[in-house]
């Protein structure tokens, strides 16, 4: 990113009462450390899309990525795709994000096609697509609105499009679970956030965040039209699935 990212430390000193998680000023300066250190193979996952998008855009075609705070998937798919290859349209609900989306693409790739909204994916009228990608995003979102969230995506991809849903899950057997969590707090550790920032965090997006189960993921998705799903990336409690639109 062009401007400087500060170091995680919302959550590094004890809080009186720990406030609702929300994507404001002080998230975006710290938020590509903070999404580094804290979810499990997102550099992975980024790396994949543009792979995903050459088998599976045509020349040209448009892409969506929603709930796209910085744009790193945008700089990930400029990264290696020519100017012509694709259009880009970013959609953030936070006026901040959206703001240095903006700026990081007028100045990482101008010769791109790349624009961002500020907008609520739930309510936003969709433009055909070759390719939707939402990426930690549908977690955020209350379960009741998902469903028809993602029928509005199977209806506005193309035929032989193909929506890509990365999201933090949850396990149904609840040792799993709670072994799963116990090690991604041991990775986050690791990646130098304290016990106290963990648990304030945790308390933060108590019913802000609220993940499905990996076969929820699915069923929601089949149930949006999707005839085929696909888990290709799966790392502790973290999972990215690609759900095709037949040709």
């Amino acid at each position: 990113m062009s401007n400087a990212s500060y170091r995680d430390a919302i959550f590094s000193t004890p809080l009186d009462r720990v406030a609702r998680f929300s994507f404001d000023e002080q998230v975006v300066a710290c938020f590509p450390d903070m999404i580094r250190r804290s979810v499990p193979g997102y550099g992975q996952i980024l790396g994949m899309l543009s792979l995903i998008a050459q088998r599976h855009l045509r020349h040209g075609g448009h892409v969506y990525d929603l709930g796209c705070s910085l744009g790193a998937s945008g700089l990930a798919l400029a990264g290696a795709l020519k100017p012509d290859a694709f259009r880009y349209t970013g959609v953030d609900l936070s006026p901040a994000m959206v703001e240095r989306a903006r700026q990081t693409f007028s100045e990482e790739c101008p010769e791109h096609a790349m624009s961002v909204e500020e907008a609520d994916i739930r309510t936003l009228e969709y433009a055909p697509s070759g390719m939707i990608i939402l990426n930690f995003t549908l977690q955020f979102l209350p379960p009741a609105d998902r469903d028809a969230l993602l029928k509005q995506l199977f209806d506005a991809l193309e035929p032989g499009g193909v929506l890509v849903l990365s999201e933090k899950t949850v396990d149904v057997d609840e040792r799993d679970n709670a072994w799963r969590v116990e090690r991604y707090h041991d990775f986050k550790r690791a990646n130098g956030y304290s016990d106290m920032e963990i648990s304030q965090k945790r308390t933060a997006l108590e019913n802000v965040l609220v993940p499905d189960t990996l076969d929820a993921l699915h069923q929601r998705l089949q149930q949006a039209g999707f005839p085929r799903t696909v888990t290709w990336f799966q790392y502790l409690n973290f999972a990215s699935v690609i759900a095709f639109k037949e040709s």
